[in-house]
Parts: structure tokens; C-alpha cells; sequence
């Protein structure tokens, strides 16, 4: 399968897994196991585990993972504005109002 996928592809998949990882390891195995958990069982999640979920996400820094991986993807730079405003998406305090 891989003799069919271009090799700046297959560099691009390899350095978002890398940056995945990156953002993954700011968690704890604990965490990242409680997190899978609460993942997996998404649909009949109370309110205080949605809660959890989402504390646990905002660990991962979801606006800086976008950020870097469209400028990762990007064929040209992005600017610097454009990056810091990717990376203010989401706030602690407004997940936690939600």
C-alpha cells in the first residue's frame, strides 16, 4: 500500500503523527487512558465526564495543534497572525461555558 503513496504525502502523514504525539505527550499515561476511555464512550457520557473529556482536550492544546499542523501542510509559511489566530480557537473558559 505504501508504494502508492507519494513520498511528500507519506512525509506529511509521518509529521503529523509526530505533532500528534508531541501534543499527546502533554497529558499523563493515566490521563491519556481516561481520555481513550471517555472517548470510547461518548454518546452515553454523563455531564461531569463531558466535563472531564473536554479538561483533558484543552491539556492537548487544540488550537496550537491546528495551527501547526495547517502551517505543516501549508506549501508556503502561514503568517505569523494567521497562526496565533488558529491558536486562539478554543480557551479553557470557553469550553467550560458550554
Amino acid at each position: 500500500m505504501l508504494r502508492w503513496i507519494p513520498l511528500f504525502k507519506l512525509v506529511a502523514i509521518i509529521q503529523l503523527a509526530l505533532l500528534a504525539r508531541r501534543h499527546l505527550n502533554a497529558l499523563t499515561p493515566h490521563e491519556r487512558r481516561r481520555m481513550a476511555a471517555l472517548a470510547r464512550s461518548a454518546p452515553r457520557l454523563t455531564a461531569a465526564e463531558r466535563r472531564e473529556l473536554r479538561e483533558l482536550a484543552l491539556k492537548l492544546e487544540p488550537g496550537a495543534f491546528a495551527g501547526a499542523a495547517a502551517n505543516h501542510l501549508s506549501p508556503l509559511p502561514l503568517p505569523k497572525t494567521l497562526r496565533r489566530a488558529i491558536g486562539l480557537g478554543l480557551t479553557a473558559s470557553s469550553l467550560r461555558s458550554r
